[in-house]
């Protein structure tokens, strides 16, 4: 065998391809090889960083030897990509970024087909299947580049300065505890960072951000349509100081640590477009927990005809909101909307010849000709003693953002009886559970039936997107034991979520699946002869009204949402 072929015999695979393509010598090979393992790179990155074979020609070449698609980034628009789907420590350890998501796989722009490693990094840390799609290492360099100042981030800055530091910052169980808090906590890469995850979350619609510290890892979570996906994981020995900057912007004790507090950040997108964030602290084991609510004041403007009722459902709605007095109950678990459709309301009531007084804990809508109070139980002003100075200021209408005791629900039942319109809400599961919980708090039922005029129990499932829902089939008996009825079936048409750039996992958007009761006489007669839950819902369904799995069936019948997910929401 002769020396060149001994040569050529030591290299396989894409390397022996260059070979035969005449791109590269043996020797050559051989010597890059070598260089490229003591600097840890692969061939590929090695020959494309140093520039020693064109970038164009080695993207193509790895296309047709590894037999993975390639992609032109000159193509697409960098500020459209779903780039919150791998962190962007990911993105700079192993220069990918994601391109669009389809399902449960995401389509990746990577300029080495053979660095697997960043393949099991971002499916383990997303739960996502990656797909390789191979471009051009200087145009992805110039991408990576482009996306992260575009998007102001400060992972990058954040993650070396904080190597540059840890020898001079030392703390218990592995936690950064700075030496000069202030310093820390106005340094740039923090607060660009901070500024980065408020500014994502409102550009994802999302409703909440989790700041999570543990022993070893420090995490941010958003929730986005009522469901928690992580975002990112900053080096735990920056969660102090992150947590620092937060507080300080909520106006919050940076100093106490051992006790929960509560804040309140504003961020002004435009002169007449702000976003409000209610942020509270609770001390865990490894560090304090932030979790910040967005509250955007636009929420309660948008309209009755988008919050989900049926038509019916609507008309009695409208009807009861605008009688002159009594009581009007929506109910449900945190997070179902039950503020939104209150302020709904009182929108369509904000007129100039009305007093409209509420009392909330805390205030999350901000609305121009109401009168806003928030309870300070520390203070001395709970729900009760808001609303015995509401009935002392000549109110029409009045809203408490919560019954949650005898006293306050008292008091709202006397003011619905003496000629006062009370809107507010409990934590019940639906509406005749509603009625039971009063009356076990001690209200008694002749004073139930004579003040209640409408109870709504909601839930908020996530929509279908309408870019990429698909037609599915389920068998009879699935359908039948969901609850649609059998003469139905065979025109049924029902959708499911596949996934696609315009959504997340197959869903956006939420709208409201409601249970809407109004007292009849024979409802009021039942409460009366002190008839339990499980009795009222009996006649309620009887009487025609849907409970919450049948207003959730009415929805997937429109193809507005998806069996699995009215699931969800309504089992018990």
């Amino acid at each position: 065998m002769s020396p060149s072929a001994q040569t050529d015999y030591q290299h396989s695979g894409f390397t022996k391809y260059l070979i035969a393509e005449g791109h590269l010598t043996a020797n050559e090979a051989s010597s890059y090889c070598q260089d490229a393992q003591r600097k840890n790179l692969s061939l590929l990155s090695y020959l494309a960083v140093n520039k020693l074979i064109d970038c164009k020609t080695v993207a193509s070449k790895s296309s047709v030897e590894y037999g993975i698609p390639f992609f032109d980034l000159d193509a697409i628009n960098l500020l459209t990509l779903p780039i919150h789907l791998i962190s962007e420590k990911l993105i700079l350890k192993h220069k990918v970024i994601p391109l669009y998501c389809r399902g449960k796989t995401l389509f990746i722009a990577m300029s080495d087909p053979t660095n697997l490693k960043a393949l099991d990094e971002i499916k383990f840390h997303n739960q996502l299947h990656p797909e390789t799609i191979l471009v051009e290492e200087n145009k992805l360099s110039k991408a990576i580049e482009v996306i992260l100042e575009t998007a102001d981030t400060s992972m990058a800055e954040l993650i070396e300065e904080n190597q540059e530091n840890q020898i001079r910052h030392t703390g218990h169980q592995g936690h950064t505890l700075s030496s000069n808090l202030e310093t820390d906590i106005d340094d740039a890469p923090i607060v660009r960072f901070v500024n980065k995850i408020l500014l994502d979350a409102i550009k994802q619609g999302a409703s909440d951000i989790h700041l999570e510290p543990y022993e070893k890892n420090f995490r941010i979570r958003f929730r986005s349509d009522g469901i928690l996906h992580q975002t990112s994981n900053p080096p735990i020995n920056t969660a102090n100081r992150i947590i620092s900057r937060i507080k300080v912007m909520a106006k919050m004790d940076i100093a106490e640590r051992r006790i929960p507090q509560d804040g309140r950040i504003k961020i002004a997108l435009s002169k007449s477009h702000d976003f409000d964030f209610r942020v509270n602290s609770c001390p865990t084991l490894f560090g304090e927990k932030i979790v910040l609510r967005l509250l955007d004041p636009t929420s309660a403007q948008i309209g009755i005809e988008k919050l989900g009722f049926e038509p019916e459902q609507e008309a009695v709605f409208l009807n009861a909101i605008n009688r002159p007095y009594g009581m009007i109950l929506v109910t449900g678990p945190t997070g179902s909307g039950k503020t939104v459709t209150l302020y709904t309301a009182l929108n369509l009531l904000n007129k100039v010849e009305r007093n409209i007084c509420t009392a909330e804990d805390p205030v999350e809508i901000t609305e121009e000709g109401i009168n806003q109070v928030n309870v300070n139980v520390k203070a001395g002003l709970t729900f009760a003693n808001a609303l015995r100075a509401f009935l002392r200021q000549d109110p029409d209408i009045i809203m408490v953002g919560e019954i949650r005791d005898l006293e306050t629900a008292d008091i709202a039942v006397k003011a619905a009886q003496t000629g006062h319109l009370v809107l507010s809400t409990l934590h019940t599961n639906d509406a005749p559970q509603t009625l039971n919980r009063l009356m076990q708090m001690g209200i008694e039922p002749f004073n139930l039936v004579s003040a209640i005029i409408l109870i709504i129990a909601q839930r908020l499932a996530r929509c279908l997107c309408e870019q990429c829902k698909t037609s599915i089939h389920y068998p009879d008996n699935v359908l039948i034991s969901a609850g649609f009825k059998a003469e139905e079936l065979s025109n049924l048409k029902l959708y499911g979520s596949v996934g696609c750039d315009h959504c997340t996992a197959g869903y956006k958007g939420r709208i409201g699946i409601f249970q809407v009761l109004t007292l009849s006489n024979n409802m009021r007669t039942l409460i009366l002869e002190g008839g339990n839950a499980l009795q009222i819902a009996a006649l309620a369904k009887a009487e025609g009204i849907n409970d919450l799995r049948a207003s959730g069936l009415n929805k997937i019948r429109l193809g507005i949402t998806s069996l699995e997910e009215v699931d969800r929401v309504t089992k018990e």
